[in-house]
């Protein structure tokens, strides 16, 4: 496997040419002492440094090794430890934390970055620090402030880690069926019993303390999601001084044996009367949680491209040097026994795939991650009301398709590597298993294309839609002649999806199966249609100076590309969403 080398051009060109994210920073006074394009600079490459020499070292080790259980205990791999104090010393868990209780203060346009450079380095290293980030955000805007003073700045310290339990073994998806109870108690705490199943880093060896966010119902509840509760759990119980106390009754009954992110632990937590805190008010634990979905969403989706991007750096390296057959136009390497296979037409379409689809999707996760800083820091209603709009919009369409494309662009990695790509040595095939369980956890993809166009789409009356498209309009109605050949394609990408979204809103109001029949490509053909919208932004930032870079040029050679051989791809998944749900349900259940 090469050694991962953080994308910092490509990160500055998104940030500083294509959205000039200084410009939105002067508009959020909240973020004027906290952020400046020189702290910003230092950030990513210290991020880049740190990923790169301490994290991607471990990502085959840490996948061969994995994690081990033992007696309620859980082992990371061996380095693992070392690299997480590494990073937590260097202020990382809480880049995007809080300044009042120790954390950065980034936003998440710049936290995004440092996201997808430790998902790139190692995806299975990238989930501790994630979950604690979500248990931060939900703690910082929900718990009561003495909860937030004792448990937050050992949280982005690093020192203290978080967990989020949700999920159960017979729940699934629907949290509304969950059976964990919380019983009050007489000192205003409550007694926490059940189990959780899933749970990333709920038991593990990198951290002193654990901090869990658990779900769960009052005695009188009411039934359904409506009765959800949320309370914060330690592993370890804190006392009055800040010390660590006695062992909380919660512990780890195994952790699970999975395709990929090995060095995960991904646990089994029971919960025995085990102390909790109640955080947010009474049943409204579902919306304590929701706080941080869009972040943990958006942030998943960052994990698809961050491991497609490993994939394609390895995948790139070995096209130049692998020498195999002669190129169809005659020798290029005349003086070696066979050209490199990027010679090849084939190599060539899968890595302009690869990059395609990474860069497309690091400006698409950081015009997401804009509108979350937006709806969070602008101080005007009406800015504030859109961004919160776009942020529903969109957050399903980030998760959903960066990883899809996620798990495409690894395969294509490990096809460039023929035979070899199916060798563990080559670290081609663990991508691929790593990046399977994007699609899965945080709502699996065919959930966040329901909640696409069920509650978005369907739910605003097009609402929603409709002021994204119009960003688009505008930008193709002030577009200088010379984008034409981007603004052309991009124009008649939206006619068709606004046909389809008119198709959906129509087909959906007499019909409630459409809704879920056209979603899984009505989604898709969204994605494609947003990534146009993002390589156009970047030929406009590119083009002009194409001429005296070669990194311009790519950019100009790879947009042309995605508009070329990409974006058409919406026209066949326009015709299956077309076709409606009928033929769905042509068999009954006992003809499967």
């Amino acid at each position: 496997m090469a050694d991962y080398k953080a994308p910092l051009r490509d990160m500055r060109f998104v940030l500083n040419e294509v959205f000039e994210v200084d410009k939105l920073w002067g508009q959020l006074p909240a973020l004027a002492e906290t952020v400046d394009a020189e702290t910003v600079e230092a950030i990513l490459e210290e991020a880049g440094k740190v990923t790169a020499r301490s994290i991607g070292p471990l990502s085959r080790s840490g996948d061969e090794e994995g994690c081990r259980w033992n007696d309620t205990a859980v082992t990371t791999p061996e380095g693992f430890p070392q690299a997480y104090q590494t990073y937590a010393e260097g202020g990382w868990v809480g880049v995007g934390g809080d300044p009042e209780f120790g954390g950065m203060g980034m936003p998440k346009v710049v936290s995004a970055q440092v996201e997808e450079m430790v998902n790139s380095a190692s995806l299975a290293f990238g989930l501790y620090p994630m979950l604690t980030a979500g248990a931060c955000l939900s703690i910082n805007a929900h718990a009561s402030e003495e909860l937030k003073a004792t448990y937050l700045p050992n949280m982005y310290a690093g020192v203290w880690a978080g967990s989020m339990c949700l999920t159960e073994p017979h729940a699934g998806t629907d949290l509304g069926i969950i059976r964990t109870k919380a019983e009050p108690r007489a000192d205003g705490a409550y007694a926490i019993t059940g189990t959780k199943i899933f749970i990333t880093g709920g038991e593990h060896d990198l951290t002193e303390n654990i901090i869990h966010l658990v779900l769960a119902k009052l005695p009188d509840a009411p039934a359904g999601p409506k009765g959800i509760s949320l309370f914060l759990v330690p592993k370890f119980m804190v006392n009055a001084d800040g010390s660590l106390g006695e062992r909380n009754l919660v512990s780890c009954g195994s952790i699970e044996h999975k395709m990929g992110i090995q060095a995960s632990a991904t646990c089994v937590m029971n919960f025995d009367q085990a102390l909790g805190y109640l955080v947010g008010e009474p049943n409204k634990g579902l919306a304590a949680m929701f706080t941080m979905m869009n972040y943990e969403r958006l942030g998943v989706g960052i994990q698809g491209l961050a491991t497609g991007e490993r994939s394609y750096q390895n995948a790139v390296e070995y096209a130049r040097d692998r020498l195999q057959s002669r190129a169809p136009t005659g020798p290029q390497a005349k003086d070696k026994p066979a050209d490199p296979i990027i010679v090849h037409p084939d190599v060539r379409r899968m890595l302009l795939t690869m990059k395609a689809a990474n860069e497309g999707g690091r400006a698409f996760s950081t015009y997401v991650a804009m509108q979350l800083d937006t709806a969070k820091f602008s101080e005007d209603t009406d800015t504030r009301k859109r961004a919160e709009s776009l942020v529903a919009l969109l957050t399903p369409v980030a998760k959903a398709f960066l990883t899809d494309l996620g798990l495409e662009t690894t395969v294509h990695g490990q096809q460039i590597f023929g035979g070899h790509g199916y060798i563990r040595e080559w670290g081609q095939e663990q991508l691929v298993r790593d990046v399977r369980i994007t699609q899965i956890y945080e709502g699996t993809n065919g959930i966040q294309a329901l909640d696409l166009v069920g509650r978005k789409i369907v739910g605003s009356g097009g609402a929603f839609y409709k002021l994204f498209a119009e960003e688009i309009r505008h930008f193709t109605a002030t577009a200088d002649a010379t984008l034409g050949e981007f603004v052309r394609p991009l124009n008649a990408a939206l006619d068709n999806l606004d046909e389809l979204t008119t198709w959906v809103l129509d087909r959906a109001a007499t019909n409630s199966n459409e809704i879920g029949a056209a979603s899984v490509e009505y989604l898709q053909v969204f994605g494609y249609t947003a990534y146009a919208y993002m390589w156009a932004l970047m030929a406009k930032a590119a083009l002009g100076k194409e001429q005296n870079d070669d990194f311009y040029a790519s950019k100009l050679g790879t947009a042309r590309f995605y508009f070329a051989r990409l974006l058409p791809r919406i026209h066949s998944l326009s015709a299956s969403v077309k076709a409606g749900s009928e033929s769905l349900f042509l068999l009954p259940a006992e003809q499967f």
